[in-house]
């Protein structure tokens, strides 16, 4: 018989509480909403928990003005999985709460000898996927399948949404333009801060300023100085010029933000010491003012130093100063790149013990089955993708869904931040140039196989079948 914790050491530890609500791997059991615990118990009490189950992940609708999406988060997906687990405490702390009273101790065992032992299929990350695609299948007992949802959804629909936003970024900057992730401050926490520095880098951005995920990720973490220093500095030291020249005795050379006080006259000063080789210079920053006229006067007086701008951007503005000739080389994105339209991911089931099954809410219907994506490329541009079942033949097809996990164990090593990064610029410009502009643009049309809808209308029919009165559903 498994035991836990004394429950009155638990009241006392819960009272005093934990306000600094960090997390870190050991907390990922816990990290989900009360439903999925609440019917894992359910499953565990009608002996059906492990029942064979196969919930897809996949996206309804596009956001607004996207054409596509870019699939992200499965590293820490796969992560979370592998280290699923319920310590004696946790359980115990569930117990203490009296929600759970009248369920079976068997629950309770569950949970304290549970791993994850399911299978995963995924596209790979930094794959072009569109509406009522799966991104990713979770195959597994159905108290597994069903308790992973919340995080998964968490991390996928996230990163998802970031890696899309700096791929279409790209896109209208062009590959020659530096693009710098500075959305640590506006991100929606500090643990959400550290996914969008990654999907950001992933998705096409050349570097981040969040210190922590570049350390992580193998990186350099890149960035300027604010306006702070400069008033600071000028302030103590007398001058905007001196204060340049104090930060550049402790960083020869680094980008200066020259916007604090008179943008030209700062670039003016700077001009003369470049020019009489008192100053090596490696870039300005604008973060104000009118950025074309700006950048173009900065131009005229730096002619061979890097002109960067910050402040609000994002894929549209950067169309617009490209279409208005601003002097710009790189690109500082912060707020619109890390906060924005959600990706609406959702997480349903598809079969039980081999069932097929499928929702039919009005505007949430769901296809049933276990699917696959096939694609169709032509001189390496995306032609169709087709939506079927799992077993059907691809023919020339490539089938986008990978075996990731099989039996709780992973069937190849995680790919690097840069195949993330290469895959992701590959598979935006194998898309139609009417599904990757950003005004009205169309995305993939997906066929839907002929074995696909037979087996939605056989499970429809079945569905409308059982709720009939058992006499005239067998008469």
């Amino acid at each position: 018989m498994t035991t836990f914790p004394d429950l009155d050491y638990v009241h006392k530890q819960q009272s005093q509480q934990n306000q600094e609500l960090n997390l870190c791997a050991d907390d990922y059991s816990l990290l989900t909403d009360l439903y999925q615990l609440t019917m894992a118990a359910c499953y565990t009490g009608e002996g059906m928990e492990q029942r064979r189950a196969s919930f897809e992940l996949s996206v309804r609708r596009l956001p607004e003005n996207f054409g596509y999406l870019i699939a992200m988060g499965l590293t820490q997906a796969l992560e979370y999985l592998a280290k699923l687990r319920f310590s004696p405490s946790q359980i115990a702390a569930l117990q203490a709460t009296g929600i759970f009273a009248g369920v079976s101790d068997r629950f309770w065992s569950l949970l304290a000898q549970g791993k994850f032992t399911g299978d995963v299929w995924a596209v790979p990350e930094g794959t072009a996927v569109f509406a009522n695609q799966p991104l990713l299948r979770v195959e597994a007992p159905l108290w597994q399948a069903q308790l992973v949802e919340t995080y998964l959804l968490n991390t996928i629909n996230y990163q998802t949404l970031i890696a899309t936003k700096a791929a279409r970024l790209r896109d209208v900057a062009g590959e020659s333009a530096t693009l710098l992730e500075f959305g640590t401050r506006r991100a929606f926490s500090p643990q959400g801060s550290l996914w969008a520095a990654r999907a950001a880098l992933a998705g096409g951005l050349d570097s981040t300023s969040n210190v922590l995920a570049a350390l992580q990720l193998g990186q350099k973490p890149s960035g300027t100085m604010a306006h702070a220093l400069v008033m600071a500095l000028s302030a103590i030291e007398g001058t905007e010029e001196q204060a340049f020249s104090a930060f550049h005795r402790y960083f020869p050379g680094a980008p200066l933000l020259i916007d604090t006080y008179d943008t030209i006259a700062a670039a003016q000063g700077l001009a003369a010491k470049v020019n009489s080789g008192e100053m090596q210079l490696t870039g300005v920053r604008l973060d104000s003012g009118d950025l074309v006229d700006l950048s173009k006067q900065v131009r005229s007086l730096l002619p061979n130093v890097p002109i960067f701008a910050s402040g609000d951007l994002d894929e549209w503005e950067i169309a617009r100063l490209k279409a208005a000739g601003a002097k710009i080389d790189g690109y500082g994105l912060g707020t619109r790149l890390v906060t924005g339209s959600p990706v609406n991911g959702v997480y349903k089931l598809v079969e039980i013990d081999g069932i097929p099954v499928m929702k039919q809410s009005s505007g949430k219907v769901t296809y049933p089955g276990r699917k696959q994506i096939f694609r169709s490329l032509t001189g390496g541009k995306v032609k169709a993708d087709r939506l079927g079942l799992l077993g059907e033949s691809s023919g020339e097809e490539q089938p986008l869904l990978q075996l990731v996990v099989q039996h709780g164990k992973p069937t190849q090593p995680l790919e690097t931040l840069e195949t993330i990064r290469q895959r992701t610029a590959a598979s935006v410009a194998s898309l139609p140039e009417q599904t990757r502009r950003l005004d009205r643009p169309v995305a993939l049309e997906v066929e839907i196989s002929e074995k696909l809808q037979v087996l939605t209308q056989q499970t429809q029919k079945r569905r409308r079948a059982s709720d009939l009165p058992q006499a005239t559903a067998f008469a």
